[in-house]
């Protein structure tokens, strides 16, 4: 908490010139987010001194969960394809002299929509082993607080530096999946399934399962969380 307040006194001091209100309009680029395959823009409108209102998408390509092969290794998870795509509602409000320039906090709404192929169940019911591949989308809405910084670089202001020191958003998800079984299930194998399914030990998600002779579905309904930090680049005209 300590370092926080510091690095805020800092940024103050930094950001105590006033900054040009002759260019409103910024885009930008989270340039963190590609290390997770998160390709992103976003534009800010400059309202006033004190205020700004930004909109940004970010969407990631269906790939294997990143950096995730030390921990979903030899797991249901191993083969795991993943894509997200999120959308941003963000008023800033500027705590310095301000016109987009020096410490601001940003209340935000966000809607994600995240869609999950290949995992793998694999049970036994006494008849060999029965795969019970799963895939489906859900989505969530959510909203939250940012807290950051941003400078104005170069001769005359034109590029942007964007810091988002930390933000967290909350809100609610649901979402439909689909197990497709490698073979017809007998009513008993579809009672164990539904078993094995609710036993799973998902945490902050509620779900139900419904099985049939071809599989499962799987209704997911419950909180939606996420964390945000950053370092964007971006142009000012």
């Amino acid at each position: 908490m300590r370092t926080l307040f510091f690095m805020l006194l800092i940024s103050g001091t930094f950001f105590s010139q006033t900054a040009s209100p002759e260019k409103m309009n910024i885009v930008k680029t989270n340039l963190t987010a590609y290390a997770f395959r998160n390709v992103n823009l976003s534009y800010e409108r400059i309202i006033n001194q004190k205020f700004s209102v930004a909109v940004g998408f970010g969407s990631m390509g269906k790939g294997g969960v990143p950096f995730s092969s030390s921990y979903i290794k030899d797991t249901e998870l191993s083969n795991i394809e993943v894509s997200l795509t999120n959308f941003t509602i963000e008023p800033r409000i500027y705590l310095g002299k301000g016109y987009g320039h020096g410490f601001y906090l940003a209340p935000y709404y966000r809607y994600s929509s995240f869609n999950a192929d290949n995992v793998v169940l694999t049970s036994d019911y006494g008849m060999g082993d029965v795969a019970l591949k799963i895939s489906g989308k859900a989505s969530g809405n959510s909203g939250g607080l940012l807290v950051g910084a941003q400078w104005f670089l170069g001769k005359k202001d034109n590029w942007v530096l964007d810091w988002w020191i930390i933000g967290a958003h909350y809100g609610k998800g649901n979402g439909n999946f689909r197990g497709n079984s490698s073979r017809i299930l007998t009513p008993s194998e579809q009672q164990e399934l539904k078993k094995e399914i609710e036993g799973l030990d998902i945490p902050f998600v509620k779900y139900t399962a419904t099985t049939d002779a071809n599989g499962a579905s799987i209704n997911v309904d419950g909180p939606w969380a996420g964390v945000r930090s950053g370092l964007s680049v971006g142009y000012r005209f």
